[in-house]
C-alpha cells in the first residue's frame, strides 16, 4: 500500500490532504476516547449550556490540534503520524494524570455539573501540556 500512496504523497497537494486526513481522524478517535472516559457526555453538556463543559473540552481539542501541528514537522507523513498519535497518548495520560492529583473534588463531577473554575482550569491543562508534549514531538 506504501507503494501507492507515496507518488501521491510526493505532490504538494497530495502531501496536505495526506497531513489533513490523519489530523482529522486522530482528532476523532482520540476525541471519542476522551468522551468514553469522561463520566458526563461532553456534546450532552455542551448543548445544555455547560460553559464547563464547553471550556474543558475546548482545551482537549486546542491540546491535539497544538499536538498535530508540532508532529507535522516530522520529516515523512509515516513519522508525523507516529508522533502525533504518541503526542495524543501522552495528553490522554496528562489528563488521567490530572484527575488523579485533584483529590479534593472529582473533576468530571465538578465540570458535569458546571462548575467553570473546574472547566476552565481543565482547558489550561490541557493547553499548557499540549505544548509541552508539542516541544518533546517537534
Amino acid at each position: 500500500m506504501k507503494e501507492n500512496i507515496d507518488p501521491l504523497l510526493q505532490q504538494p497537494f497530495g502531501l496536505m490532504i495526506g497531513y489533513f486526513s490523519v489530523a482529522v481522524l486522530e482528532l476523532i478517535v482520540f476525541l471519542s476516547f476522551f468522551e468514553r472516559l469522561a463520566k458526563y457526555r461532553c456534546w450532552h453538556e455542551i448543548k445544555r449550556g455547560n460553559m464547563a463543559a464547553s471550556l474543558a473540552t475546548g482545551g482537549k481539542i486546542f491540546g491535539l490540534c497544538n499536538i498535530i501541528r508540532f508532529a507535522a514537522k516530522q520529516p515523512s507523513i509515516y513519522d508525523f503520524m507516529i508522533w502525533s498519535a504518541v503526542g495524543a497518548v501522552l495528553l490522554f495520560a496528562a489528563y488521567l494524570l490530572f484527575q488523579f492529583l485533584t483529590p479534593v473534588f472529582h473533576l468530571d463531577q465538578e465540570i458535569a455539573s458546571g462548575n467553570t473554575s473546574v472547566g476552565f482550569i481543565s482547558m489550561a491543562v490541557s493547553v499548557s501540556v499540549s505544548f509541552l508534549i508539542g516541544a518533546c514531538v517537534g
